[in-house]
This record gives structure tokens, C-alpha cells and sequence, in this order.
């Protein structure tokens, strides 16, 4: 019976017209053949099965292998256990997302048209400045920044002092005479010579103002025996208006004694070539200024200090932290009404990192118009004069580039 059994779970009961056949295996469906045993030489016995066609079961083809039954028809599989390996994602899947990204970007970037479309537009889009009109003058774009500019949103003095500066090194870069340090030539560099300024004029028209870009143009020329001259001019890339002059005079000191130098005849063979013969952009402002100390001062601001930022590479203090320091004893009530529109430093001494300095303003009396001017002075503690100075200030055009007036807040900044 159990035999029975089992034999009938994997064999069909053939249908009722189902014929039967005598020498069949238990009257069972045709397909299969009887069992033929033979015996071989060995004494073992070897049974040979004859089947023309597959087997089935329950209807469907079966095929014997590896001694289980399988069927033919297309059952799902069951799923390989999860493990580490088969979770990993499908990197060339992933590659080919990158590299379509990758080809994507390179099709926009080479569709850009890098030419400036507005007038107003960068000409230097890098900034790298150039030499031109007979590689005697050097030119450089700057777009005015937001960090750059102060209160009345228009671009502060420091800033404009900055690309003046900058367009200065910048311009010896260029011609090739840059060796080592802030602008010094081989032949400087040899004897250990180094240019400081000995006086800045700067008349500014008009401040620019944020997203503002402004061209400014500079170029060398012999002033007097020892000294070489410095020209700036600074307009409005988009209406080529005139924004600042400037005018420098500039001297040797070496660096290590810290004492002043003649211009050496190997020197002067460098930067002779470069010198433009023609008049300064400012007439030399030749006014004496009167001495201060704290009897003629009409106000005083003490404990000045260097900071480590404001030294370059000279190991002394930036020319443009100079007007800052100056620009600390200056009347609140004239920073906040006026603008300055030009200045005049004479530079006396160095300062250096340990210097404690004192800032005195005083009001010209010989000043004339509508504006204030005043008279500065930049000194040690111990009375050692740094730089002595005239400011001129016009008042604020009301309403000009957005500015706040004068005490009022606004609320909807923050």
C-alpha cells in the first residue's frame, strides 16, 4: 500500500480510454519502454531503460537529471540569499551616469561665448592686466566687490589705494623686472635695495560703487636725481569717465641697514626704459603743512598698534593702513556728511610691528570752498614723525548711489 502510495505521487493514473498494453510496466502510459536487465562479464547487472519521449506527470514534461525530476515550464526561481557582494551597486551603471554628466558639461562649456557682449563688460575677464601703447603703460580691470565698499555703499579710500598698489607691482611684473619681494628688479635684488614711497597725491571725482568696474591705467617716469615717479588713472569702464588721479614719488632703502640709497647706474639701466616723458597727472601740491603736537591738534587718537595683516613682505607697515590710522582722529561728524576728495601724504619713517602710534588732526585754516581740509599727522609715542598729511572733503550729493543720510537707520537691512 505504501508502495502504491508513493508510486502513484509520481506517476499519473492513465485515463479510463487510455489503452492498455500487455508487457507494459502496470498497465502504465506508453511512453515508456520496459526495463531490459543484462548482465555483463563481471557477474553485475546492468538495467537499460528505452524511452522515446520525456516522461510526464500530472500533464507536463518532465527530464531526468542528476537523478531528480525537473519540469520544462518557466517556474520563477527562488532568489540567491543576500550577501555582502550581490548588495554592492551596479558600478557601470553608475560610470556611464557619470560620464553622460561629464559630456554634458563639456558641450555647454564649449557653447559659451566668452566675447563680452556689453560695453560695460570685463575686456580683462581674468584680471590679469596688459601692457599697451607701446608697452609703456600698463592697464588692469576691477570689479568693485561687496566687501569693498563702506556706508554710503560707494568703494572706501583704502580700496581704491589697493589697486593702486596692486596695478603698481603688477605693471613690474609684466615688463619682467619683478625678482623677489615688493617690485625690486635683479639688480635690486643684488644689493639688497628695496622702493618706498616718499609722497602720494590722490584726487578722487567720484567713488565707484558695488558691481561698479573701473580700468585703471598706470606708468613710471623720472623724478628728479634718486627718485622715480608713479602716475594712476582710474575711469568708469562703461562711460570711460574719469573716477581718480594719482601721482607718487618713489625712493631706494636698503633693506637691511634701512637707510636711503642713490638709484644705482645697473638700476637705472633697468627701469629708464619704461619711463614715460610726460607731465604728472597732479600738480605737485608744494604747501607747507604746520607742525602739530598736542597744543595745535583739535583731536587726538592714541594707542595705535600694527597688526601682524598689516605688514608686507618688507617687514613694515602697509602704505595704505597709514590713511586708516589718519583717518581715526578725523571728525565722526565730517565722516559721516562729507567725502574725501583728495589727499596729499608725506611719508617721513617706517613703521614697524612694535611701533605704538598717535593720530593728530587739526583743521587748515588756509583752506578755501565749501568742503573741510585738515592736517594730519601720524607719529610715535615718542614723538618720531610717520607721515604727515592734508585731507580735502566735499559734502555728500543727498540721494547719490543710494546712500542713508545722516541719522537715519534703516530697518529692513539686517
Amino acid at each position: 500500500m505504501v508502495a502504491t502510495a508513493a508510486s502513484s505521487a509520481f506517476f499519473p493514473v492513465p485515463s479510463p480510454d487510455t489503452s492498455s498494453r500487455p508487457g507494459k510496466l502496470g498497465n502504465g502510459s506508453s511512453s515508456f519502454s520496459p526495463l531490459k536487465p543484462k548482465f555483463v562479464a563481471n557477474g553485475g547487472l546492468k538495467v537499460k531503460a528505452s524511452a522515446s519521449a520525456p516522461p510526464k506527470i500530472n500533464g507536463s514534461s518532465v527530464g531526468l537529471k542528476s537523478g531528480s525530476l525537473r519540469t520544462q515550464e518557466d517556474t520563477p526561481s527562488a532568489p540567491p540569499p543576500r550577501t555582502f557582494i550581490n548588495q554592492l551597486p551596479d558600478w557601470s551603471m553608475l560610470l556611464a551616469a557619470i560620464t553622460t554628466a561629464f559630456l554634458a558639461a563639456e558641450k555647454q562649456w564649449m557653447m559659451l561665448d566668452w566675447k563680452p557682449k556689453r560695453p560695460d563688460m570685463l575686456v580683462d575677464p581674468f584680471g590679469l592686466g596688459s601692457i599697451v601703447q607701446g608697452g609703456l603703460v600698463f592697464r588692469q580691470n576691477f570689479s568693485i566687490r561687496s566687501y569693498e565698499i563702506g556706508a554710503d555703499r560707494t568703494a572706501s579710500i583704502e580700496t581704491v589705494m589697493n589697486h593702486l598698489q596692486e596695478t603698481a607691482l603688477n605693471h613690474v611684473k609684466s615688463a619682467g623686472l619683478l625678482n623677489d619681494g615688493f617690485g625690486r628688479t635683479p639688480e635690486m635684488f643684488k644689493r639688497d635695495l628695496i622702493w618706498v614711497v616718499a609722497k602720494m597725491q590722490v584726487m578722487v571725482n567720484r567713488y565707484p560703487t558695488w558691481g561698479d568696474t573701473v580700468e585703471v591705467n598706470t606708468w613710471v617716469a623720472k623724478s628728479g636725481k634718486n627718485g622715480m615717479r608713479r602716475d594712476w588713472l582710474i575711469s568708469d569702464c562703461n562711460t570711460g569717465e574719469i573716477l581718480t588721479r594719482a601721482s607718487s614719488v618713489w625712493v631706494m632703502m636698503n633693506q637691511k641697514t634701512r637707510k636711503l640709497s642713490k638709484i644705482p647706474d645697473e638700476v637705472r639701466h633697468e627701469i629708464e626704459p619704461h619711463f614715460v616723458d610726460c607731465a604728472p597727472v597732479i600738480e605737485d601740491d608744494d604747501r607747507k603743512l604746520r607742525k602739530l603736537d598736542e597744543k595745535t591738534a583739535d583731536s587726538i587718537r592714541k594707542g595705535l598698534t600694527p597688526k601682524w595683516d598689516d605688514l608686507d613682505v618688507n617687514q613694515h607697515v602697509n602704505n595704505v593702513k597709514y590713511i586708516g590710522w589718519i583717518l581715526e582722529s578725523t571728525p565722526q561728524e565730517v565722516l559721516e556728511t562729507q567725502e574725501l576728495s583728495s589727499l596729499t601724504l608725506e611719508y617721513r619713517r617706517e613703521c614697524g610691528r612694535e611701533s605704538v602710534l598717535e593720530s593728530l588732526t587739526a583743521v587748515d585754516p588756509s583752506g578755501k570752498g565749501f568742503g573741510s581740509q585738515f592736517q594730519h599727522l601720524l607719529r610715535l609715542e615718542d614723538g618720531g614723525e610717520i607721515v604727515k598729511g592734508r585731507t580735502e572733503w566735499r559734502p555728500k550729493t543727498a540721494g547719490i548711489n543710494g546712500a542713508i543720510a545722516s541719522g537715519e537707520t534703516s530697518h529692513g537691512d539686517s
